[in-house]
């Protein structure tokens, strides 16, 4: 399986009172990932990317182990684990080498921000998918 790894960097503003990062920062570290890992796809018009737009249906966050805030970055490794004519799941870890932090998903949806509905994936973007995929 091919998983696309971003090394997130954690910022002080992340962290909690008690120097754990904030359970509700990990939803932004999931973001910035996939919003690398999709750069290889998307469109480079704003017209192209206000018709060929991904939008997120569904988040569902494991907390397996705090992360303290440090100046390292962690890990976000995402992958495809389901996909149909429009939608595909994501499925995230957030560790380091020895150390589990998050596991999460995200259903994702096709969508045109032009007409406010979802559309079926494009060849290329299916192809992309399945170069991340589990199945």
């Amino acid at each position: 399986m091919n998983r696309y790894t971003y090394a997130c960097p954690l910022r002080w503003a992340d962290a909690d009172a008690n120097g754990h990062i904030n359970n509700a920062v990990f939803l932004r570290y999931l973001e910035e990932a996939r919003t690398r890992m999709f750069r290889q796809v998307l469109a480079t018009d704003e017209d192209g990317r206000r018709r060929n737009a991904f939008v997120v249906a569904r988040s569902v966050v494991d907390y397996r182990a705090p992360l303290n805030y440090r100046d390292e970055p962690v890990d976000v490794h995402v992958w495809v684990t389901k996909g149909a004519a429009a939608t595909f799941e994501l499925a995230y870890e957030i560790r380091d080498d020895d150390r589990l932090y998050v596991e999460a998903t995200t259903a994702i949806v096709a969508y045109d921000l032009n007409t406010g509905r979802p559309r079926r994936l494009s060849e290329d973007e299916r192809a992309f998918l399945t170069r991340y995929s589990t199945s």
